[in-house]
């Protein structure tokens, strides 16, 4: 006896949606199915509430992919200006550590030695890559640093949430992958002839 092959689960919502369009159509009428069960009416209505609940979702992923892109503009005005103002706080205060801290500002650690591991990376921005779900990191070159390493954490970060994310031999890369509208945080470290830098502080982005 030959059985249905309906696969319902693996069709996509708009393709769930023509499908059950279709069945109830055939089944319409029909005088082979008198009476179908549950009746066609009740079977309408949930595509007409799946279809519409659809295209709500669809609305607000677009309204949502919008705004994350509109903050990432804003935020990226703002990681310029404060650039700007650490610039002028620098060319003001020289090597002053305590100015600089009267600024409200932390200073870099020293620079490793050159017979040990690089220096920590410093200046890790992260901002919205050029397609969708990809985020770009840049950072001061470190002196010695033959390659970088990237690691991404979801939101929040903690001890064990972070991953290899990739792998540069400058001091920017884009990491791709990533789902659009989550949150994530970045950092790197570099890698020179003789060992591994601590890890930079860490940059959040919300992929676009």
């Amino acid at each position: 006896m030959p059985r249905i092959k309906l696969n319902f689960h693996q069709l996509s919502i708009t393709d769930k949606i023509a499908k059950a369009r279709q069945i109830v159509s055939s089944l319409t009428g029909n005088p082979a199915f008198v009476t179908p069960t549950p009746a066609l009416a009740t079977a309408t209505a949930a595509i007409d509430n799946l279809e519409t609940a659809h295209a709500e979702s669809q609305t607000a992923k677009q309204v949502a992919k919008t705004k994350t892109s509109a903050q990432n503009e804003k935020e990226d005005v703002l990681d310029k200006i404060m650039s700007q103002v650490a610039a002028y706080v620098e060319s003001v205060a020289g090597d002053n550590e305590e100015t600089i801290r009267s600024a409200g500002m932390d200073t870099r650690a020293a620079a490793a030695s050159t017979s040990g591991a690089p220096a920590q990376p410093q200046g890790l921005n992260a901002t919205a890559g050029d397609r969708e779900g990809e985020v770009d990191l840049a950072w001061d070159t470190v002196a010695g640093a033959r390659s970088y390493l990237a690691e991404k954490s979801p939101d929040p970060p903690g001890n064990t949430s972070w991953t290899h994310a990739g792998v540069s031999t400058k001091s920017r890369t884009t990491i791709s992958g990533l789902t659009s509208g989550t949150k994530y945080w970045f950092r790197v470290a570099a890698v020179g002839t003789n060992g591994q830098s601590g890890w930079s502080d860490p940059a959040s982005r919300m992929a676009p």
